[in-house]
């Protein structure tokens, strides 16, 4: 089997040596160009000048003598043209006029290509929106209606202005170069009367492209050869030989020549697997594994004969990290949209960071910090810009906004790009365009060029770089606008018009590629992904003034050519493989789901009898445990790090923390990984705890030692609101607490340390007497048992220690909700095994820690809990309530002696190194 190519190369190489200099070969696109020029180095023995080879686009403006005009250029110049001749009331700002005019400008451009009459055709859609109307007496119609059959009668005026305007520059949208092109025909053709063409491998030609080749056919000036299976060509119903089925018996040419060439390909052995798997990611998981089985089944073969074909382009990035690492060189040939490129992401960003902070004060920039960290933790910035030290200063100090002048001052030493990413836009577009440029080609110069990560980084961000400088240019000539605002809109428009275009060595590695770059190529194995309707092929969504009916009036393309085009192009890139992967997806929901193809059926139906179909659904490999629990054996490290901890001393929360999950323990005790900081945007909860317990402890510190009076609850009340506000300022550092969820938790700060207050009053009032012996006062102890390896100090901060009445009682705070049962215990079985017991192992650690302390002398002991969301309740006293039903509040020698061997038995989990660390889940 002779692939296209190589045999358009046999041909041309037949034509002698001496030929090839005026000879000229036309194929659909650039990328084909590489792979005739090896297929002619092949077979040539000897050294020889190359034929010129060219694509149709390029050789259309050869014959035009007119420049392509880039489309961000080309909607600049309709907008100037708009405005020129649109009435001043009637016109509209540039992003509202983008919306029509890329529409508008696309059916340009098909009116041209197809040589049509524009002003027949516009004037005729005219007609059509005056029909839909005249049934509306003139009196009856409202201005919308009025405006909008004023928009339809200007469109004549719109591609006269337009064109006048291209004719003058020398330049051009595609349909108008063809156009060009036709009239300049004659010229072209007697200027160079000893050249050759030769057109191959087309399939859709326009009414502009037919035109030209039957012209130079007519003249002996050309040779056309198709690229048309016999099977798709006899077949007057399959769309794949619509077109060629067409020229074949409407061209005079082949009156009186023969038609080239017809290939018998398609009906050859093969193997053709279909495959369905759920969602787009699932395509991008087994197209690797495919891969990764073929290269162990064939090691000694190289992929450049192994093609990834991408129904969706936005399967690109989860391909590329699907890909197995046995794939070596990798080549990249497909247009890939700037809207989900990373560089455009990081400029979108940019003009958020920017508009928001100037919406917040016209002279002083207020940044919001969650915009600061979304430009320094994007991964073209984060390596090269100190971002880690900035990233920490703001979640640091706490910051919910900041300005730029403190950002600059105190993030430390800045680079030139952390200065250029926060300099103020405050000098209008053309300053904050040129900024971006700056950015963009600082982070180039970053970019290395030794893997294909960089080379597509860099890809991605040339695309944008390119947009921004088209946007300078315009703006440093005609300056629409002077608001930033309305620069970010204009950009959103513009940034649709631009593709990335990857370009690689064609000649080596796996291909990967989109539809349209695959045509003239052929491949063995050939994998083919999103082979759902939508995608393969297309659907019928138009995005055309112009409707259906007036299409097929005019023999425009409709939906009908275009289903014809893809039909070619997949049966094409069938044609000569010998192996075929069709990947599509099952689901029938959601934004990326679809019926299974119709090619997939047509295949099913039209079986040739050497093909080798089966089908299959694969689910890309899932474990069958989602999740193991982490294990972490206990090393003699670990054991040392233990016997410090039990030296320096297990605090009760320690240990509830490795009842809670063991797992936890080792990271925050063993490892001391502490919780990374962030900026607490609104208070958390374990903020508000933190305000409480210091307001409490600074109220009350000076009445530490003395029994509490009325008049000292009536000073506490007077100092509140200072105290509040000055520990949200200590703990909450530079967050906003005048508004918002934040004044609402400043004020539940202050409600609830005024009802404890209230509480404490109450109970004076009521005949307790109380004296306060600590607050957050450390104590320790040392825990001597014969189930430990060695003595183990508990030691923890208690909230507050008073006597009452007598009595010592021991007070946690607790900023939640906790219910009386929480510290009840009827059963010491349990105790270190339920996560539901941590509150009573809280208290009686603190019991413990205080129980040998002189101030005690014997007095009773309580422990227990006061919760400021259950303050009704008052002081939540641990109880044990035995087999005898009677509940026991004072903690006495019996309680002590059951906890500490409860106590000893969890010490000596913890301590024991045969048992390891394991992560408990839903705990």
């Amino acid at each position: 089997m002779t692939d296209f190519l190589d045999k358009l190369a046999q041909k041309i190489i037949a034509k002698g040596s001496d030929s090839l200099v005026n000879l000229t070969i036309v194929l659909p696109n650039r990328r084909a160009r590489i792979f005739l020029i090896e297929a002619i180095r092949k077979q040539i023995p000897g050294t020889v000048f190359s034929p010129r080879i060219t694509s149709i686009e390029d050789f259309i403006q050869e014959v035009a003598l007119v420049r392509t005009i880039d489309n961000i250029e080309l909607l600049f110049a309709f907008y100037e043209i708009y405005l020129s001749v649109t009435d001043k009331e009637e016109q509209q700002d540039f992003e509202l006029f983008a919306n029509w005019a890329k529409v508008l400008l696309q059916d340009f451009n098909e009116i041209d290509r197809y040589l049509l009459d524009p002003f027949q055709v516009l004037n005729y859609l005219k007609a059509i929106e005056d029909i839909k109307h005249w049934s509306l007496d003139l009196e009856k119609r409202t201005p919308l209606i009025e405006n909008y059959l004023k928009f339809w009668n200007k469109l004549p005026e719109y591609y006269t202005a337009l064109t006048d305007y291209l004719s003058s520059k020398g330049v051009g949208y595609q349909g108008f170069i063809y156009r060009e092109a036709v009239k300049n025909l004659e010229h072209f053709t007697t200027s160079k009367p000893d050249q050759h063409y030769i057109f191959a491998g087309f399939n859709a030609l326009n009414a502009a492209e037919e035109v030209i080749i039957q012209h130079l056919l007519s003249l002996a000036m050309a040779e056309v050869y198709w690229d048309i299976d016999s099977v798709f060509l006899k077949d007057e119903e399959h769309d794949a030989g619509l077109f060629i089925r067409r020229f074949k018996n409407n061209w005079k040419y082949y009156n009186s020549h023969p038609f080239e060439w017809i290939m018998d390909d398609f009906g050859r052995e093969k193997t053709i697997k279909v495959i369905g798997t759920p969602k787009t990611i699932g395509q991008a998981k087994i197209a690797g594994k495919i891969l990764e089985e073929h290269i162990a089944a064939n090691p000694e073969q190289k992929l450049d004969k192994t093609a990834v074909v991408l129904g969706e382009e936005n399967l690109l990035v989860p391909l590329l990290y699907g890909l197995p690492s046995t794939v070596g060189a990798l080549n990249i040939t497909m247009g890939y949209s700037a809207r989900n490129n990373p560089a455009q992401i990081l400029v979108a960003k940019l003009f958020k960071l920017h508009v928001n902070a100037k919406s917040r004060h016209e002279t002083n920039y207020v940044f919001y910090y969650k915009d600061v960290l979304d430009i320094l933790t994007h991964p073209l910035i984060e390596p090269y810009a100190n971002a880690r030290e900035t990233v920490n200063l703001i979640n640091r100090n706490n910051y919910s906004f900041i300005t730029q002048a403190r950002l600059l001052e105190r993030s430390g030493e800045t680079s030139d790009l952390f200065r250029l990413l926060f300099t103020k836009w405050d000098q209008g577009p053309l300053q904050a365009l040129l900024q971006i440029s700056d950015i963009l080609l600082i982070i180039k110069t970053r970019l290395g060029n030794d893997n294909q990560q960089e080379k597509i980084a860099k890809a991605f961000l040339y695309s944008v770089f390119k947009v921004i400088n088209k946007l300078i240019s315009y703006f440093s000539k005609d300056s629409v606008t002077d608001s930033i605002e309305t620069l970010q809109a204009i950009y959103k428009q513009v940034i649709d018009l631009a593709e990335v275009s990857f370009e690689g060595e064609p000649l080596e590695g796996l291909q990967i590629m989109g539809v349209l770059e695959s045509r003239v190529l052929d491949f063995d194995t050939v994998i083919v992904t999103s082979m759902n309707e939508g995608n393969f092929p297309a659907g019928k969504s138009s995005n055309s003034f112009i409707p259906y009916d007036v299409k097929r009036e005019f023999g425009l393309p409709t939906f009908k050519e275009k289903d014809a085009i893809y039909t070619y192009h997949f049966y094409h890139l069938l044609q000569r493989a010998k192996t075929v992967y069709l990947l599509y997806n099952t689901e029938s929901e959601g934004l990326d789901a679809g019926e299974r193809s119709r090619f997939i059926t047509q295949l099913e139906v039209e079986k040739q009898p050497k093909h080798h179909l089966s089908f299959e659904i694969r689910n890309a490999e899932v474990p069958l445990i989602a999740y193991e629990p982490i294990e972490i054996p206990k090393s003699p490290l670990v054991m040392d790090r233990l016997k410090e901890i039990a030296d320096k001393g297990f605090s009760p929360s320690s240990l509830t923390s490795y009842i809670r999950n063991p797992a936890d323990f080792y990271f925050k005790r063993i490892l001391r990984i502490s919780e990374i900081d962030e900026v607490e945007e609104t208070i958390a909860l374990n903020t508000l705890g933190t305000i409480i317990h210091a307001t409490l402890e600074n109220l009350y510190r000076p009445l530490i030692g003395k029994f509490l009076l009325e008049q000292d609850i009536d000073n506490c009340f007077k100092s509140l609101d200072a105290e509040v506000m000055k520990q949200f300022k200590e703990v909450y550092k530079e967050g906003d607490i005048k508004k918002g969820r934040n004044l609402l938790a400043f004020e539940v700060a202050k409600r609830n340390v005024a009802n404890f207050l209230r509480l404490e009053r109450d109970d004076i009032r009521n005949g307790d007497a109380i004296s306060i012996i600590a607050l957050e006062h450390t104590y320790e102890r040392w825990l001597e048992h014969s189930k430990l390896p060695y003595p183990v100090l508990i030691k923890g901060n208690v909230d507050r220690v008073e006597m009452r009445n007598g009595k010592i009682r021991i007070v946690d705070y607790k900023t939640g909700k906790v219910e009386a049962r929480e510290v009840k215990l009827k059963d010491w079985d349990g105790l270190i095994t339920e996560v539901k017991t941590d509150k009573i192992i809280q208290v009686l650690a603190y019991a413990f820690m205080i129980s040998d302390e002189d101030f005690i002398q014997g007095r009773d002991i309580e422990a227990g809990i006061i919760s400021f969301k259950n303050l009704k309740n008052g002081f939540l006293p641990f109880e044990f309530q035995g087999e005898d039903k009677v509940a026991v509040s004072i903690v006495n020698e019996q309680i002590f002696s059951d906890y500490t061997e409860q106590l000893a038995s969890l010490l000596s989990e913890i301590l024991d190194p045969e048992t390891a660390f394991v992560e408990r889940i839903n705990r």
